[in-house]
């Protein structure tokens, strides 16, 4: 996947349209739909490609998932306003030159309806029409856990991305929430949502470990939500993902939080770059992206290894051009 241009025009004229006949820009979900829309479903999902094509011969995966229980029922509205915001510092700003986005959402598989969605890797308008499809369930279990877990295990074992078969380099995962993963993969869980059978569970860290080698991974703690600024939250995710934990005190923020991240990552900009293109764009959030990516500075994350499950295919490695 991952073919077509961003059009702004594209989706102006979208909006408009869905302003005059006031249809939502989550129909799916806003119309009662409570099962998972078939685009969306990763049960016998082989992989999410991001493949590099004539059109975009450098692409660079960068995946968002969000959580939509309780107060993080918001993020996909914020994310599908901020879209213009978001891809065009990407590409107008020139941070990445073949971006292909996908977008997921994550629930709790222990009692939700449907506990995982994700999207395809695109580069054009198709990305409004994902995020138009998702379910916004809002349920959870109460117990301050979602299931990160079932979502990182499917990016690990479940997307395939040229940038990193290709030329050893790593996409972007950004995991935007306010709870705890579970502490396992569970078996049941992975056969009924994705389909897979594991002969035993995996531990969080492993999993952790193992979607790292293929993604700079960020977990995104955004203020509105039950959660924010809770340490022990924070802390949680820290001793898992180190400096690459976000706390951000304005949701409206996250899109630009995203981009400039993406850029430092890239080398494509330095911090102070990046905050003057935010103004320069009219955007309001340089104040909250500064605070917030203050702990990241301008380097990727350092690659993390950890053992191999046995049944995990491909290299153990990967060097950094």
């Amino acid at each position: 996947m991952g073919s077509g241009t961003w059009s702004t025009d594209v989706y102006d004229a979208a909006d408009r349209y869905r302003r005059a006949t006031g249809t939502s820009a989550f129909a799916y979900s806003d119309s009662g739909a409570r099962t998972v829309h078939k685009g969306l479903d990763p049960k016998g999902v082989t992989a999410r490609e991001s493949r590099d094509s004539d059109e975009h011969p450098d692409s660079v995966a960068i995946a968002v998932l969000f959580d939509v229980t309780g107060s993080m029922g918001s993020v996909p509205r914020v994310l599908q306003q901020k879209l213009p915001q978001l891809l065009g510092l990407l590409l107008r700003k020139g941070y990445v030159t073949d971006p292909q986005i996908l977008f997921g959402a994550i629930g709790d598989a222990t009692c939700d309806r449907v506990p995982l969605q994700v999207g395809q890797f695109e580069s054009d308008n198709r990305l409004d029409e994902d995020l138009s499809r998702f379910v916004l369930e809002g349920g959870g279990g109460g117990q301050m856990t979602e299931s990160y877990e079932l979502a990182m295990y499917f990016m690990a074992r479940h997307t395939s991305l040229d940038c990193y078969e290709k030329r050893g380099k790593r996409g972007y995962l950004f995991i935007i929430g306010d709870e705890q993963a579970y502490s396992r993969v569970k078996p049941s869980e992975v056969r009924d949502v994705i389909g897979d059978k594991l002969s035993e569970p995996i531990a969080l860290r492993a999993i952790v470990d193992e979607v790292r080698r293929m993604y700079d991974t960020y977990y995104i703690l955004p203020a509105g939500s039950s959660y924010a600024g809770n340490t022990t939250i924070l802390d949680f995710w820290r001793d898992l993902l180190g400096q690459n934990v976000i706390a951000l005190d304005d949701l409206d923020a996250v899109c630009e939080t995203i981009a400039l991240t993406v850029g430092l990552g890239e080398d494509s900009i330095d911090l102070d770059e990046g905050l003057a293109d935010l103004d320069e764009v009219g955007s309001a959030a340089a104040g909250s992206v500064s605070k917030a990516l203050a702990r990241i500075g301008g380097g990727r994350a350092p690659l993390a290894r950890g053992a191999t499950p046995s049944d995990l295919a491909g290299p153990v490695t990967v060097e950094r051009l």
